[in-house]
């Protein structure tokens, strides 16, 4: 029988299925266990490659359909059209709510007819908000400033019909302002509370300036299931919120 999730201290503000609480943890276990310590105060969960192995479609599944929680699968998918199109098909039988690949038009052309007929939202993600210039130099990736290129990743993502995009809460004006981010989805990870360690993000923000730019969701990871109380940690980025 899964393992009901707390919903103890009901003075706890309401979820705000805004923030997405990244659950990079070992395990499914972890996993939910990080979940019944959250309770109510998080009402949206990503589940990403790291945990694919150690249960992440299980707990994918049983956040979904026993405890009522959404669920963003972060697995940035990458290969030829048909491959892409076979894997969203398959992950669109789970219930999915948002799904990532990368942002190449040909992907994301394939990740949209893999998804069709289901409800689930494919996010193409921009540039990771690991990477900086220099990065991108040893990746061998074309010349031109980190908010530029976003931009034109993005604006090529969505004209190629994704749902939305993944970037940094630096690129978010600039992604809101194109014409074709119109009725499409903006979500950043690389957001951070005032005053927590940045880890090995290198573009980052606040939640509250990444939702004032134009963020749909923002993702925090760390700053919630390293604090020695997430729930609260949770509640205190809620507080934030505009």
């Amino acid at each position: 029988m899964p393992k009901t999730i707390s919903t103890e201290h009901t003075s706890a503000p309401i979820a705000d299925d805004r923030l997405i609480v990244a659950l990079d943890v070992p395990n499914a276990l972890a996993g939910l266990a990080l979940a019944e310590r959250l309770g109510p105060s998080v009402s949206f969960y990503k589940i990403g490659l790291g945990m694919l192995t150690g249960g992440g479609l299980g707990l994918a599944n049983e956040l979904k359909l026993e405890h009522g929680k959404r669920i963003f699968l972060d697995m940035k998918l990458f290969d030829i059209g048909a491959t892409v199109e076979q894997a969203v098909r398959g992950l669109a039988q789970f219930d999915i709510d948002f799904l990532t690949v990368h942002g190449d038009p040909h992907v994301v052309r394939a990740a949209m007819e893999g998804a069709a007929g289901s409800s689930m939202k494919i996010l193409a993600v921009t540039i990771l908000t690991s990477l900086d210039r220099g990065d991108l130099d040893a990746c061998l990736i074309r010349s031109g400033d980190i908010p530029g290129l976003v931009v034109d990743r993005a604006a090529r993502a969505l004209d190629a019909g994704a749902d939305g995009v993944i970037a940094s809460p630096n690129e978010a004006a600039l992604i809101r302002a194109l014409p074709e981010s119109r009725g499409k989805l903006i979500v950043t990870p690389g957001v951070r509370p005032a005053g927590a360690d940045k880890d090995d993000q290198k573009r980052v923000a606040t939640p509250h300036s990444a939702l004032s730019d134009g963020a749909d969701h923002i993702v925090v990871g760390r700053p919630v299931w390293q604090a020695d109380n997430p729930r609260d940690a949770a509640q205190a980025i809620l507080a934030t919120l505009p």
